[in-house]
């Protein structure tokens, strides 16, 4: 005879609230908002545009937007610094109205007037500066050719929702699995069952309302801070998906009593099922459940903080990976908390190390400068470390590589 838990689905509500709490919503790109700030900046450029010593060194009289393009690309096309998107975009105030929304086959062309530069979508007519004035008309496109992103999303789709990181007691809470219906396997894949329990106060139920959906984690990795050793989270390793089948339940069996030979009755508990329905990695007994997120369509507006950050590369995501490079992922020791956001960019600073002064009798220790290496973007924050997109790169980055505020 099968009971279930009295009471397990408030029990499991609170804590996988907060492991899906954990997982970022994102917004369309046509939701972007563009901040008091950033218009503030368009508009005062739109007028006067930007210093020629502002423009890239070999940015284009005229450019035809193409698909495949992302904003990041053209805007350093044309400027030396890419995330300063508001003065590109004010640029185009009068002819755009919204950078989130810069489509293929827009012409883009550059004028020079005096010291200055205007960014036009029309070309200049008349008067030097003029702008091209264009009535309300219907746009047609193929289909596909929809708004150009700031960055190549392959690069970073696969991190919107297979990293995680929480503290440990939330991660050790979540459900795990403990058997698999081939017991000659110790390892499941996509199309396998298998078993799992949640803790003694939150059990794993399939109710209304419920998550059904799951990813699977391998057991997390400390993200240490490498200045203090303090620990800022726990990275799960991220192995596939998987569809709850059945709930936790118990049942009453006959069980044998011991040494003496007699039998019992006694309850016991039922595992909930899960099928495999997609795998990275093979599954394994201990590997913990959470719950699916929504799926995020993100659009990152490139922009410098507001307030001053130095942050330190915690770790480079990657088995066995010492280095990162151009298009490469690394985790900083800086969150949510310390006011770091999606879209922030930081220059990258490679660590001067330290060394004897051998030209010294004294033979003193000194330490040469930390020196600019790159520009890298922040495209998913957690409370106290954030993952980020290296961009641009000379030398490898290493853990303990400072990022700050670019100039």
């Amino acid at each position: 005879m099968k009971h279930t838990f009295p009471g397990a689905t408030r029990a499991l509500t609170a804590p996988l609230g907060l492991l899906a709490a954990a997982l970022l919503a994102g917004q369309p790109a046509s939701a972007q908002p563009v901040t008091p700030t950033q218009r503030g900046v368009a508009q005062q450029v739109a007028s006067q545009g930007v210093p020629l010593a502002a423009l890239a060194p070999n940015a284009p009289e005229e450019y035809t937007v193409r698909k495949g393009d992302t904003l990041w690309r053209i805007s350093g096309m044309f400027l030396k610094s890419p995330w300063r998107w508001p003065e590109l975009w004010g640029m185009n105030l009068k002819d755009i109205r919204n950078p989130h929304l810069i489509y293929p086959g827009q012409h883009l062309y550059l004028e020079r007037v005096g010291d200055r530069a205007f960014l036009r979508t029309g070309r200049a007519d008349g008067q030097p500066g003029a702008t091209i004035r264009v009535s309300p008309r219907n746009r047609v496109e193929m289909l596909g050719t929809g708004p150009l992103p700031t960055l190549e999303p392959h690069l970073i789709e696969p991190f919107l929702t297979e990293p995680l990181v929480v503290d440990d007691d939330t991660f050790q809470r979540a459900p795990r699995i403990v058997a698999l219906a081939n017991q000659s396997r110790v390892l499941v894949a996509k199309g396998d069952r298998a078993y799992v329990r949640g803790p003694v106060d939150a059990p794993l139920l399939a109710a209304p309302g419920l998550p059904t959906d799951f990813r699977v984690f391998r057991t997390a990795t400390p993200l240490k801070d490498p200045i203090t050793g303090e620990i800022l989270g726990y990275e799960g390793q991220y192995v596939g998906q998987a569809a709850l089948v059945r709930g936790e339940s118990e049942t009453e069996e006959t069980v044998k009593a011991g040494f003496g030979g007699g039998t019992t009755q006694k309850v016991l508990p039922v595992p909930a099922t899960i099928d495999v329905t997609s795998s990275k990695e093979e599954m394994k007994a201990g590997d913990r459940l959470l719950p699916e997120p929504p799926r995020e369509f993100r659009n990152y507006v490139p922009h410098v903080p507001d307030l001053p950050i130095e942050a330190r590369v915690v770790s480079v995501h990657g088995n066995a990976v010492r280095y990162a490079g151009q298009n490469q992922i690394v985790v900083i020791n800086k969150g949510l908390r310390d006011g770091v956001e999606n879209g922030q960019v930081l220059a990258l600073l490679s660590t001067g190390p330290q060394l004897l002064d051998k030209t010294d009798k004294s033979r003193d220790t000194i330490k040469l400068p930390d020196e600019r290496n790159g520009i890298a973007m922040v495209f998913r924050p957690f409370e106290r470390v954030s993952y980020v997109l290296v961009m641009e790169i000379a030398n490898p980055v290493q853990v303990g590589d400072k990022l700050i505020n670019p100039n």
